[in-house]
């Protein structure tokens, strides 16, 4: 293999040549989504995010690249390594925030909880048609009251014979306006454990209510959800959904993805500031070769390698088993933190074109504050490293 033909992108945007660190079959992948992200994705996605709609007409395509379940194998899945899974995040979002979290929930969040909780008949009745994005998934776990401390959820399941019956609310639960199947996590009363409820679109009971007013994913439909005597089979329980533990291996499944979603937000930040700094000119001469501007390019570099090598890293540890919450927790912490500085940056670079929506920066720019608080706060996922490391819990 030629220098070349390794450097598969610009040195300045691959700076430690982290494409040589994945396989042919990623480097495919990543960049089969790349390319469709630019293609079907860029053009129209301004105009989406300012009118906070969804392009729904994009579903089918993105089913046809055949990426959907990640890591899962079997039941029609693509079986993927987490790098390539964690790949695909990157991609999306280094096009866009929206697509990459509506793709997430239905891919990771519903299928996973599927996965890992489900039943066999469970897995082979919803994970195929989910798979091939014929139907779509949503994950509802937070409360307009319940938030990080997610083990003390409110929300009931009452078991009455042949069914269950739900009651409670949940906030930003993305896709459940339009889902087919909505995972609610609900507690027990019979047991007081936590667990997983399959809830079908059209179940009476079930009200779901698009959250307006949004200044991030605004393409993304986020919704609160009521539960009033939503009345599902004993059949619609994950079977081995049966404490707060088994939704924990669940997010910390997740997790990984939106540490490489960090990843991807930092890098269209980067390229576009680094792009803009060549080309803007002030001064009589481009703005890049100031030495303030260079700092700042370098001080996103500089994070962004460092990124890039840590979610990798905890990829492959992810394929061998040996993963931890920690660490989990700790990519993703360090990499929403970094990516939100890494786009203020680039955003400072553009000057007053970095507000416009037609230089995309705005959008990563606001977008990164909902990738900086959910799947665990800054806060809280600080504390499950500090736990790790101690062996003391900071928090109940």
């Amino acid at each position: 293999m030629t220098m070349q033909e390794r450097i598969a992108t610009d040195p300045a945007l691959d700076f430690y040549q982290f494409d040589l660190l994945l396989t042919a079959e990623e480097r495919e992948l990543r960049d089969r989504v790349r390319e469709f992200m630019q293609r079907e994705v860029k053009p129209i996605i301004n105009a989406y995010w300012e009118r906070a709609e969804f392009p729904f007409e994009l579903i089918p395509k993105l089913a046809g690249l055949g990426i959907c379940g990640g890591t899962i194998a079997g039941y029609g899945c693509p079986g993927l390594s987490s790098v390539a899974t964690g790949l695909i995040a990157a991609e999306m979002a280094r096009v866009d925030g929206s697509i990459c979290t509506f793709f997430g929930v239905t891919s990771g969040l519903a299928m996973s909880s599927i996965y890992y909780c489900g039943s066999e008949e469970q897995k082979q009745r919803w994970l195929p048609p989910l798979a091939r994005m014929e139907k779509i998934g949503a994950f509802a776990l937070t409360e307009p009251d319940i938030g990080s401390d997610a083990s003390h959820i409110q929300t009931t399941a009452r078991r009455e014979g042949d069914s269950y019956v739900l009651n409670g609310a949940k906030r930003w639960i993305g896709n459940a306006s339009f889902a087919d199947v909505v995972i609610v996590w609900a507690r027990d009363e019979e047991t007081r454990q936590v667990s997983g409820f399959l809830v079908e679109k059209g179940t009476p009971g079930f009200d779901a209510t698009v959250i307006e007013g949004k200044i991030a994913k605004r393409a993304l439909l986020n919704a609160d959800i009521v539960l009033n005597e939503c009345r599902i089979p004993v059949a619609n329980k994950l079977a081995k959904a049966n404490s707060f533990r088994d939704t924990a291996v669940v997010l910390a499944n997740t997790r990984f993805g939106v540490a490489w979603e960090g990843v991807g937000h930092a890098e269209a930040a980067y390229e576009i500031a680094l792009r803009y700094s060549q080309e803007r000119q002030q001064f009589g001469k481009p703005i890049g070769s100031f030495q303030l501007i260079q700092e700042k390019l370098v001080k996103m570099l500089a994070e962004i390698v460092a990124m890039q090598l840590t979610t990798w890293r905890l990829s492959v540890l992810r394929d061998q088993g040996l993963m931890t919450d920690g660490q989990s927790s700790l990519a993703k912490m360090n990499n929403a933190a970094k990516a939100r500085q890494i786009v203020a940056l680039a955003r400072e670079i553009l000057g007053g074109n970095g507000i416009l929506l037609e230089n995309h920066i705005a959008r990563h720019f606001a977008d990164v504050e909902a990738v900086y608080t959910y799947e665990g706060s800054n806060e809280i996922n600080t504390l499950v490293v500090g736990r790790e490391i101690t062996g003391l819990a900071a928090f109940a």
